[in-house]
């Protein structure tokens, strides 16, 4: 609940001001960012202990780290030649085809994104996209806000494909197979509309040279290789990391750390100059997250977040079924604006109290948590908040991180350009998944 009326609107307006500016392009994200963080932590918002922790809605380490570790490993594995390599066969897979490579590159980012991550994967895809881009004659913008969208998509199917359901399958005890059954479904079907409405979207965008198709034949894959001994080592680590990250709950270990632990067997192993390395790490990206993670912890802290998600849970008790719609698109929206991260930290606390209130006295804890009417709740926030991240290209980690590689690689997206497939593939997704919800769960 909102205490200090100044201090929500000061919050609110230093969080409009920058996303205006942000979304404007009139200055670099980056330096919005560090600079809104700045304004609320000297006007004292939000206390900078909270503003730099995770628990309370402030920056997530994890994410950080996880982002950052990734980075190192996929500095130092371009430098074997491994991106080239499986550039050339992905060419060829599509006969040098743009349209039919947007549709593989998709699918295959899709498939990755539910069993590793979304982020994991895009920092994977990008450079290779990058590449097949410049073997083609073509601008790479379009594949790679295609893999942007199609990495939230996959995400959603699976409780380790997306940061956000990590954390609802934490808050509601809920395991892999749950995941599995409920939302791989329709992340199949939304995938399925995704890659329909692709092509009409980017159609005219992905018109090759004539002799593309030669081009690509002509090349040998077996020269892209240039350190035999590294190509080795880095799929060694990367098998490793990816096993790491498909078991880190069995394991008992933050994805951040199976990172970071790739990123220091690959440096150990390759023997690669750590200089050089950073200076391949996307800086720019790491300390924009840190930013806006620290203007959202002002709205939190200032109870600007909280009160809207308290009046949507306090309507459940009259209209369950609507409300959970309503959370699907307020989910999907906020997730757009805000980063679905923090916002899945405000609401899960909201959801986990609705659930006492709902309860049989005499429940268990985790039945509390999972009854009949609950469950619509959780899979909305889930889809929503998921599915919401591509909404706009600040709304999840992997679109700021797409986003400054592609910008590093001097093909810079855009705030704006991006809105014009956003816009138009969430509201798609969201459409689908009302209906989804309403057959499955609330008739």
């Amino acid at each position: 609940m909102i205490e200090n009326t100044t201090a929500a609107v000061a919050a609110g307006a230093i969080f409009v001001i920058a996303y205006a500016l942000i979304a404007t392009e009139r200055l670099h994200r980056t330096v919005v960012a560090v600079a809104g963080a700045a304004a609320v932590l000297v006007l004292r918002l939000v206390p900078q202990e909270k503003a730099f922790s995770a628990q309370h809605g402030g920056v997530d380490w994890n994410v950080i780290f996880l982002l950052m570790g990734m980075m190192i490993i996929v500095a130092i594995t371009r430098r074997s030649g491994l991106f080239q390599w499986m550039a050339i066969k992905a060419a060829k897979a599509a006969k040098g085809q743009p349209v039919r490579m947007l549709i593989l590159l998709s699918a295959v980012t899709a498939g990755l994104s539910a069993f590793l991550d979304n982020v994991t994967t895009v920092l994977f895809m990008a450079p290779i996209t990058l590449l097949i881009a410049d073997a083609l004659g073509i601008r790479a913008i379009p594949m790679l806000v295609a893999e942007i969208l199609a990495s939230n998509i996959g995400g959603t199917a699976t409780l380790i494909g997306d940061p956000p359901n990590i954390m609802i399958g934490s808050a509601a005890k809920l395991g892999f197979l749950s995941f599995l059954v409920h939302l791989t479904p329709i992340s199949v079907i939304v995938f399925i509309a995704f890659a329909l409405m692709l092509v009409l979207l980017f159609r005219s965008h992905l018109k090759a040279p004539p002799d593309a198709m030669a081009r690509i034949a002509g090349f040998d894959e077996t020269r892209a290789i240039t350190d035999t001994a590294l190509c080795r080592a880095c799929v060694v680590v990367l098998a490793l990391t990816f096993v790491g990250f498909f078991f880190h709950e069995f394991l008992h270990l933050e994805p951040a750390t199976i990172a970071l632990g790739g990123a220091a067997l690959l440096l150990l192993v390759s023997r690669a100059d750590i200089t050089e390395v950073l200076h391949e790490v996307e800086w720019v990206t790491l300390i924009f997250f840190v930013g806006l993670f620290v203007m959202v912890a002002a709205l939190i802290d200032t109870g600007i977040i909280g009160t809207i998600a308290k009046a949507l849970v306090a309507r459940a008790q009259h209209s369950p079924g609507g409300t959970a719609i309503a959370l699907l698109w307020l989910s999907a929206f906020a997730s757009g604006i805000v980063d679905n991260i923090p916002f899945v930290a405000t609401v899960n606390p909201m959801l986990v109290d609705l659930a006492r209130e709902l309860a049989v006295p005499g429940m268990e804890p985790v039945e509390m948590l999972q009854t009949p009417v609950m469950m619509p709740f959780w899979w909305a926030l889930a889809l929503g908040a998921c599915l919401g991240g591509n909404f706009t290209l600040v709304g999840a980690s992997a679109n700021v991180v797409v986003a400054g590689i592609a910008e590093r690689a001097h093909q810079p997206i855009g705030f704006k350009r991006y809105l014009g497939y956003g816009i138009p593939i969430t509201l798609l997704s969201i459409a689908l998944c009302t209906v989804y919800l309403w057959l499955r769960y609330l008739l």
